[in-house]
């Protein structure tokens, strides 16, 4: 479909368009120009990739968290349960695996240092908590560079385009409105498509960074209810 449509829009000729059309646009701008916009909507495309499948992540693993923890307070044989879920994708169950081995390194002799424990097992948690963090938010720093840089790569595709246009000018020594506008549609356009990028991006990094927060606090809750567990144990 989109060949079909560039090879109408090549076809066209010299013709007047009746409306404004993007793609003879993108046909009939400078070779810079071209490479600037084709950049942009590769960017574009890919920042929708992140946003669609990011959604479906975080949904996915927050359903999964809340299985899981339910099952975890209940569970009788946590090494057991532990074991049942060691393959699945989950953010909690990673966290306690995470101190169940501290738990084990720091219990294994036979003189306990009760409150060494207690801060080895804060350790880990905190550290495993921040790994799952990063883990979720590792593909956001490339929404916040599409958001901040893609308005000024499709600038730079304007001045460019601008540019050529006043080159034409120069050229035929016509300064008509015929002349130079094709030019300033086609760089203006790459301004466009830098916009039509860093809008969804900015927009898409604020609201997961927000979620990546909100989920990152759930899981120092679960860690420190935990934590607290454990304590208890030491106790003991």
């Amino acid at each position: 479909m989109v060949l079909s449509l560039l090879a109408s829009a090549a076809g066209s000729g010299l013709a007047s368009p009746s409306r404004l059309d993007p793609v003879r646009l993108f046909l009939d701008a400078d070779i810079v120009v071209q490479a600037v916009m084709a950049g942009l909507i590769l960017a574009s495309v890919w920042t929708w990739t992140i946003i669609v499948g990011f959604s479906l992540r975080i949904g996915r693993l927050q359903r999964r968290c809340d299985t899981y923890e339910g099952e975890f307070w209940q569970a009788r044989d946590i090494d057991a349960f532990q074991k049942e879920n060691a393959k699945r994708d989950i953010p909690s169950a990673r966290v306690v695996n995470a101190a169940l081995g501290e738990w084990r390194r720091s219990t294994a002799g036979s003189n306990v240092d009760r409150e060494g424990t207690r801060q080895r097992l804060g350790s880990a948690l905190d550290g495993a908590v921040t790994q799952e963090s990063d883990r979720l938010a590792n593909r956001l720093n490339f929404l916040a560079t599409v958001g901040s840089v893609a308005p000024f790569i499709g600038l730079f595709g304007t001045v460019w385009g601008i540019m050529d246009s006043f080159f034409s000018i120069g050229a035929q020594q016509n300064s008509s409105l015929a002349v130079v506008a094709p030019g300033i549609s086609q760089a203006l356009f790459a301004t466009a498509i830098g916009l039509f990028a860093a809008i969804p991006a900015v927009i898409g990094y604020n609201r997961f960074s927000h979620r990546v927060n909100r989920f990152e606090t759930r899981l120092y809750r679960f860690a420190d209810r935990f934590h607290a567990s454990l304590s208890r144990e030491l106790e003991q």
